[in-house]
């Protein structure tokens, strides 16, 4: 029997226009009312996913940053998994070196150096992945609009790894070059104290090797008891795998890869199709 299910969010539980379905959070919410802990972890900041759960009646724990935070119900931090700034140095450096754009993570919100780059990534990733139904030019503009609401532009990432105060949880690097992702990849991926994962194909995601969303799932559901086995996890990306191999009832998204796929125990609907309603549905038997 299901007792806890963690839910990813990019690709998973919302849609390409950034939205939570009716029947998602009803899904969600039935799984609560017969008393399974619904958790959600994601690659975002807390300050991109907080509000959006919020604005659409969801109340769960929450796993930022691919596991580098941890939140109760209330969303007060009860763990962290940082990366040091030495290290976060390290991997910056890396990344100018190979031209890559990349954003950094704090406790204290999303930075970037360029919007204007930003924004263009955005809306590249929107219109060249796919991904996106339904959607005209000017919702594209708009959902690249409403993510940048969260993200604070500096003149130097030097502010933030100087100060005591901004703990670095996550570098998230984009590139549309295959061979630049793989060389700066297989760079990083040379540091054992590192965990390097991707939510997307433009993609690369840097944290501290403690900070993935399968060890953070392991910690959340030990503390309240409740085997891996009796789990369930859904996701659709490579940052997804760390938590969905661990679990007993692995749920991939039906716009996943196809490695994603066969790694999982089932292929539920796609993300615009409520995918994850419908797979809560099936292992609640309703």
């Amino acid at each position: 029997m299901v007792k806890c299910i963690a839910i990813d969010m990019d690709g998973t539980l919302l849609t390409s226009a950034q939205e939570i379905t009716a029947e998602n959070r009803e899904a969600i919410k039935l799984a609560q009312e017969s008393g399974v802990e619904v958790v959600i972890a994601t690659g975002r900041a807390y300050e991109e996913a907080g509000d959006l759960l919020k604005d659409a009646g969801i109340i769960t724990p929450m796993i930022c940053a691919n596991g580098a935070e941890i939140r109760t119900s209330a969303h007060e931090v009860i763990q962290t998994n940082p990366l040091s700034k030495d290290l976060a140095k390290e991997v910056a450096e890396i990344l100018h070196s190979h031209q890559v754009y990349y954003e950094v993570y704090t406790n204290k919100g999303t930075y970037t150096l360029d919007k204007t780059m930003a924004r263009s990534l955005i809306m590249d990733i929107f219109t060249v992945n796919g991904h996106v139904k339904n959607m005209d030019m000017d919702e594209i503009k708009k959902a690249a609009e409403e993510r940048l609401q969260e993200v604070n532009q500096l003149d130097s990432y030097a502010v933030l790894f100087e100060d005591d105060s901004q703990i670095i949880y996550k570098l998230l690097a984009f590139h549309f070059e295959p061979v630049t992702l793989n060389e700066v990849r297989e760079k990083l991926k040379g540091n054992s104290k590192l965990a390097v994962s991707a939510s997307g194909k433009e993609n690369i995601e840097i944290t501290a090797v403690e900070a993935q969303k399968g060890i953070a799932l392991e910690e959340f559901v030990d503390a309240r008891g409740i085997s891996l086995q009796d789990t369930m996890a859904i996701g659709d990306n490579y940052n997804d795998l760390s938590m969905m191999l661990k679990v007993g009832r692995a749920v991939a998204m039906g716009n996943a890869d196809e490695e994603i796929q066969r790694q999982c125990h089932f292929v539920t609907a796609t993300n615009e199709e409520s995918g994850v309603g419908k797979a809560i549905k099936l292992a609640l038997g309703v």
